[in-house]
């Protein structure tokens, strides 16, 4: 059989920022899946063991190419020399083929009119600040090449947000913008951006259990496909950006029709 296309990310070097869980997890763990060298980065030393066992456990054969890092984004003040000090580590042997940045602040939703600097400011450290930042870093660390890239994530919630969302959707939409700046800056490097619908992640573990079957309810019947996403159906995206060479400042939507319903 042919390995002209199944090949693609074989020994690629690959950086999953948030890979810890949720989107990020399965994205590194598709791409461990293709044959790629991963290392997965979280905040948190817990949730990061945690997701490295899965990992292994998952793909056995490959449970030598998966490696860990810690890297805190919630501190604007060290995020520079935090993403600084991980990319310099991970690439003490090699260039990074493809980034990945899923990792995110918890989401507050807060009316507008409540809405303080330093707050507006606090809930745009990982998501806004932190791919921005990245960006200004990454060239030094990457395989200067078409077919390297950096891939961005933002949210559906831009484009159709509920009250409340104002300072969330702001910052999705920069992040949209970043991915089309970087594009341009760090070429040949290719850079876009996955937007999410509702996605069935740990995240929702937050909600309680007698209410969280209403909530996956409403969130099917906003859908076309009277579903909601997967983060396994969601990686299929950033592993798309990663094999396609052609594709730089492009954005993916992936949300079950949710914006025609």
């Amino acid at each position: 059989m042919s390995t002209r296309y199944n090949s693609v990310l074989a020994n690629a070097r690959v950086l999953v920022l948030g890979g810890s869980s949720g989107i990020g997890f399965c994205v590194a763990e598709h791409a461990l899946a293709s044959g790629a060298i991963v290392t997965i980065s979280s905040s948190r030393q817990s949730k990061l063991d945690n997701a490295l066992e899965r990992l292994k456990a998952s793909v056995p054969h490959s449970s030598a190419n998966i490696d860990g890092q810690i890297c805190d984004l919630s501190n604007l003040d060290s995020t520079r020399s935090n993403l600084e000090t991980l990319l310099k580590s991970v690439t003490s042997t090699q260039l990074l083929d493809h980034i990945v940045f899923t990792a995110g602040d918890g989401i507050k939703i807060r009316p507008v009119a409540d809405l303080e600097v330093e707050t507006i400011q606090q809930m745009g450290h990982v998501r806004f600040f932190g791919p921005m930042l990245l960006g200004g870093l990454a060239k030094t660390y990457m395989s200067p090449s078409k077919t390297s890239s950096i891939t961005l994530t933002s949210g559906t919630n831009i484009t159709k947000p509920g009250k409340g969302w104002t300072a969330v959707a702001g910052y999705g939409a920069g992040t949209e913008g970043i991915a089309r700046g970087l594009a341009v800056d760090l070429a040949p490097i290719r850079v876009n951006c996955v937007s999410p619908g509702a996605v069935h992640t740990e995240m929702f573990d937050d909600i309680p259990s007698d209410r969280l079957p209403s909530v996956l309810s409403n969130f099917r019947k906003r859908s076309l496909t009277d579903s909601v996403g997967t983060p396994e159906e969601l990686s299929e995206a950033y592993i798309y950006l990663m094999r396609c060479s052609f594709a730089t400042g492009s954005l993916i939507e992936v949300h079950g029709g949710s914006l025609l319903a």
